[in-house]
């Protein structure tokens, strides 16, 4: 049970952290338009460095649940 809990505040903290990014970076291209595609790329480093928290919680929380 408590493994269950772990996996999931892992996850809503990453969907948390995307919500975040992508608001910020909307608020960025809204008061410099012409920083957008340098924006646009650092906004998917923090993407995909925040989605990569999520998908380790969940094989965490896949393996700990099969092997106990």
């Amino acid at each position: 049970m408590a493994l269950g809990v772990g996996a999931g505040l892992g996850s809503i903290g990453a969907g948390i952290g995307i919500g975040f990014i992508f608001g910020k970076e909307i608020e960025s291209v809204a008061r410099q338009p012409e920083m957008k595609s340098e924006l646009e790329s650092i906004r998917w480093l923090g993407f995909a460095l925040t989605e990569a928290v999520a998908f380790y919680t969940f094989i965490f929380g896949l393996i700990a649940f099969f092997l106990s």
